[in-house]
């Protein structure tokens, strides 16, 4: 009863006899969809390529299964249409897998187009203008056009430049617009840079094509007030080129991009397509153009990418690690930088994670002593920062730059020994005079005139001797090498009292009210106590010096955000305004008017502060008032 049942489902007779015996129209329709969801999940899941040995295999076993039913019982089981369903399902499949690809390309490729900065009409229409005008200054110009090839296979002017001396056009104007438009067209056509001699006015016309990734996208048309020198067609052919890469970006720029969904099967679309890599194209070209200008610059640069590979290294850089360009094909970051390791350089993948973790960039000097060489070292974090809202961007690869520092080292230390020199070769004459110039001050024999003269002597020479003294100390805190420099936690208050207490008898003989203001519980800062002694006695040294009789100095210290402050404020005659901004120069002195220049100044006291004060990370700071007297104060990072 049951097969019975099934069988009357299964199929339908159709007569009696040999008469073939077709399925129940559902089981049919069941088989179809079957057989096509298959063919079509196969191909979703492996892709057309790889699926095609499994849909050939599956196609021959269901040929050879219809082929048996077909022959022991007379079934048909509907071959053609389980050929036609599957080959069907898995047309569609593979067309719904290219239309995803497509749609991929598309906002890939244009989101790489809309990235770069592509050049309004106006900047489209100046850069051809600019390059116009460059012609005009090498070549006898009477006229320049730049025609550009529309898509209604006309021509239309994008530029026009009249030359400095136009040559007189005979006949209408008419007829010479058409046989400029005809050279054109005759270069558009051939691809090449066609002349024409015009005999009547011993003119020439050239008709360049302005092509780029063997594309035409225009002419460029010159009327020439003397013959063509065939010479000038590798110039022309480069400046077309340009004009045709302007162009190819201001004519996508101007494209209106819509999401077509069967854009893969649009002539158009795929005309944007290649207008955007045509735009991309030139973009490199002019970007290959900006990393050659690197090749011949005296500093090293290589440029990595972020897997290590090297994208540029230019011949300096080069010269400097003793390689040549064949040598590097198979070098990648690590390896360059290994040519540079040094005994504070060892570890280059220490520096290289520095500047990937912190984005801060690595410096350092490379003393090679062997080849009597140093280098200066930067290795630098380098962001695409074009289309980001912070102007950050995310990484993209490494600068290395090297310097070479070897001249300016001997420079340096050339300096340094002339220093030590002068100051060996100058102490001790000025120390034998200043003692002898003592003794005779203190001789009561010689006349009072003699004894007048030598007093001069004497002041005069401790007074050069203390302005070696202060020169040195600004040449040496200007020197590169500042490791001398000892800085421990200092309290800048203490610092204070005690050059009070030093400079009281001072201020008492110039009957000076020397006043400390403290703050409590200063912090301390870090810095170099006797450098930074020196400093705020150079202040309140001159204070007292610059300060009449019977007036206060005040020093006072304070505690500013995450700084310190230390002022010293007097009542003295003030500083000129012009003279604010040059107070703080190596020999540079105030002159008032009315007063006779100070001899004793040496014009180097607060040049050295501000050099100590910046040596610790601080600001110098000076607010004062002719003929109230002056404030200078300086600040220091606090611990």
């Amino acid at each position: 009863m049951l097969h019975t049942a099934l069988s009357s489902f299964a199929v339908q007779s159709v007569s009696r006899g040999n008469e073939l015996v077709a399925p129940n129209l559902w089981v049919g329709i069941l088989l179809v969809t079957a057989f096509s969801l298959a063919n079509g999940i196969t191909i979703q899941r492996f892709g057309a390529r790889r699926s095609w040995p499994y849909l050939a295999g599956s196609f021959i076993c269901v040929t050879a299964t219809a082929l048996l039913v077909l022959h022991f019982f007379a079934i048909d089981l509907l071959l053609l249409p389980l050929a036609v369903g599957g080959t069907l399902s898995g047309f569609l499949v593979q067309l719904n897998r290219l239309w995803r690809v497509d749609r991929q390309l598309k906002r890939k490729l244009f989101g790489s187009v809309s990235r770069v900065p592509i050049a309004s009409t106006g900047e489209a229409s100046s850069r051809l203008m600019s390059g116009l005008k460059l012609l005009n200054t090498v070549m006898p110009l009477s006229e320049a056009i730049v025609f550009q090839w529309s898509d209604l296979q006309t021509f239309e002017t994008v530029a026009r430049l009249k030359g400095s001396t136009s040559a007189q056009v005979e006949g209408s104007r008419n007829s010479v617009w058409r046989n400029g438009i005809q050279l054109c067209e005759r270069a558009v056509a051939s691809g090449e840079i066609i002349t024409e001699v015009v005999e009547n006015n011993a003119t020439t016309n050239v008709a360049v094509p302005l092509r780029h990734e063997e594309e035409t996208v225009g002419a460029l048309l010159l009327r020439l007030n003397s013959e063509f020198c065939e010479d000038d067609k590798a110039l022309l052919q480069a400046v077309g080129t340009q004009f045709a890469r302007n162009l190819q970006r201001d004519g996508f720029g101007k494209q209106v991009i819509k999401d077509n969904s069967l854009g893969y099967l649009s002539r158009t679309a795929g005309q944007k397509k290649l207008d955007a890599l045509s735009v991309l194209h030139g973009l490199l070209t002019e970007q290959r153009c900006e990393a050659n200008a690197l090749a011949d610059i005296s500093d090293g640069i290589a440029i990595a990418y972020l897997d290590g590979t090297l994208a540029l290294t230019n011949a300096t850089l080069l010269n400097f690690a003793s390689l040549n360009l064949e040598q590097t094909k198979s070098l990648d970051l690590f390896g360059l930088l290994d040519h540079f390791r040094t005994g504070v350089f060892d570890e280059p993948a220490i520096a290289v994670r520095r500047v990937l973790q912190t984005g801060a960039d690595y410096e350092g000097e490379l003393k090679f002593t062997d080849r009597n060489q140093t280098f200066g070292l930067r290795i630098s974090l380098l962001r695409e920062k074009q289309g980001t809202l912070d102007g950050v961007g995310e990484p993209i690869g490494l600068a290395i730059y090297i310097r070479d520092l070897t001249r300016v080292k001997e420079y340096d230390q050339l300096k340094s020994d002339m220093i030590s020199l002068m100051s060996h070769e100058l102490r001790t004459p000025l120390t034998s005079i200043n003692g002898f110039a003592e003794l005779l001050t203190a001789d009561e024999t010689i006349p009072e005139q003699a004894r007048e003269f030598v007093t001069i002597i004497a002041n005069e020479s401790q007074r050069l001797s203390r302005m070696i003294n202060t020169f040195l100390a600004v040449t040496q805190l200007q020197r590169k090498d500042k490791q001398e420099v000892l800085k421990i936690p200092l309290r800048l208050d203490e610092v204070v009292r005690d050059i009070i207490t030093t400079l009281q008898p001072m201020a008492k003989k110039k009957r000076i009210r020397l006043v400390e203001q403290p703050a409590f519980r200063l912090p301390p800062v870090a810095a170099d106590k006797s450098l930074i002694t020196q400093a705020v006695k150079n202040l309140v040294n001159n204070a007292i010096k610059y300060s009449p009789e019977r007036t206060t100095v005040t020093v006072s210290t304070a505690l500013e955000a995450e700084t310190v402050r230390v002022c010293v404020e007097d009542r003295g005659f003030g500083i000129p305004s012009e003279s604010k901004d040059r107070v703080w120069e190596k020999f540079y002195r105030v002159v008032r008017e009315g007063q006779e220049k100070d001899e004793e100044s040496t014009g180097l006291g607060l040049s050295f502060v501000r050099e100590v004060v910046e040596q610790h990370g601080g600001n110098v700071g000076l607010d004062s008032e002719e003929g109230r007297g002056s404030k200078f104060s300086f600040t220091l990072p606090r611990l």
